[in-house]
């Protein structure tokens, strides 16, 4: 591995400790060498706060006060910001310290940004290289390209079938409600910390009565959204007990109360479409689908889906609801206990 590559593999490194925490902007880690030597590294930690290449500046600075930063190269998974945000430009602070060079991992598809970062550093005579490790850099913000490209969340789809391939029983009880292991479980509460919303459709929320919440893992509670296209659902549901924010779909009305915030939108035509849209909106970047098996298979069908998490178990069923349907590529395969996890991406 060369040593740009080695710099950029540890800004990537650093920039997956942000997930959960800085949505809807993007994961970044930075990395500023001296002589073949990092003297300072930072990763964006929290949406709002500083930036990456702030905090890398920040930290090389307290511990090499004593090495100009006009003699070292700053290495960075994502292209600098060069518009006002939250916080200032980061070109203007790479250019006031006269970086001799800039390695990036990719381009920042924001339209407010897009090449213009890349452009503004270059004008000032900085030497800029690019497309290092792209395609790794690509796939660690895949949710905020997918946003800015597509305008849309990134939906990432999750079931635990059983050998048999049914994801419930056909008489469920609380016996045989869990197909998947207790490590497994565990897992997806970690997900919801890593995504901005989770979504059930209206038969999981009445059947399982999930509460969707971080009970197993710490971070940040993703909001919580369920369909309920006639709002026929009971108030006892465990989703509507407003310990934290719920956004409930429907077509009767638009209504907030509380943590609980009621979307009309259009049941007949486009469902999914219809969902990204209003979540496009509302500056949703991830989404994380948990059921049922309509729901799944209504973003399966429409071709609105980035990746597929699917737990099999080893046991049996018999019958019950099929497991959703899709084609998709095997980018992962791994076992959590007795469960099989394989990761799909579509087909290309």
């Amino acid at each position: 591995m060369s040593t740009d590559f080695q710099y950029m593999s540890r800004c990537i490194e650093l920039a997956e400790k942000g997930q959960g925490n800085v949505a809807p902007n993007p994961l970044v880690g930075a990395v500023i060498v001296h002589n073949d030597m990092i003297i300072g590294e930072g990763y964006h930690e929290i949406f709002g706060k500083e930036h990456a290449e702030v905090n890398a500046i920040k930290d090389a600075q307290t511990r090499n006060p004593h090495i100009a930063l006009s003699d070292c190269t700053l290495y960075v998974n994502l292209e600098p910001c060069s518009h006002f945000g939250k916080t200032p430009p980061c070109t203007e602070l790479i250019k006031f310290h006269n970086f001799k060079k800039v390695v990036i991992g990719c381009e920042d598809p924001f339209e407010k940004v897009r090449g213009s970062g890349i452009k503004s550093l270059r004008e000032n005579g900085i030497e800029v290289v690019r497309d290092v490790l792209k395609e790794e850099a690509l796939n660690l913000n895949r949710r905020f390209i997918t946003f800015n490209t597509q305008k849309r969340p990134y939906i990432i789809l999750k079931f635990a079938q059983s050998k048999d391939n049914f994801i419930s029983a056909e008489f469920p009880t609380e016996e045989n409600r869990w197909i998947s292991n207790a490590y497994s479980r565990k897992l997806v509460h970690r997900w919801r910390s890593e995504e901005q919303a989770v979504m059930v459709g209206m038969n999981t929320a009445l059947i399982d009565n999930p509460a969707l919440t971080l009970r197993d893992w710490p971070g940040n509670q993703p909001l919580r959204i369920v369909l309920d296209r006639k709002l026929s659902l009971p108030n006892h549901l465990k989703l509507f007990d407003q310990s934290c924010s719920t956004l409930v779909f429907n077509e009767l009305k638009d209504e907030e109360l509380n943590n609980l915030q009621f979307v009309k939108i259009n049941f007949d035509k486009d469902l999914p479409g219809n969902i990204c849209d209003t979540l496009y909106s509302m500056s949703i970047q991830s989404v994380i689908i948990e059921g049922g098996q309509k729901l799944l298979q209504t973003f399966i069908d429409e071709n609105k889906w980035d990746e597929a998490r699917v737990f099999t178990a080893e046991k049996m069923i018999g019958a019950g609801t099929v497991a959703p349907e899709f084609r998709g590529r095997i980018v992962s395969s791994s076992s959590v206990d007795d469960d099989i996890l394989q990761i799909y991406f579509p087909q290309i």
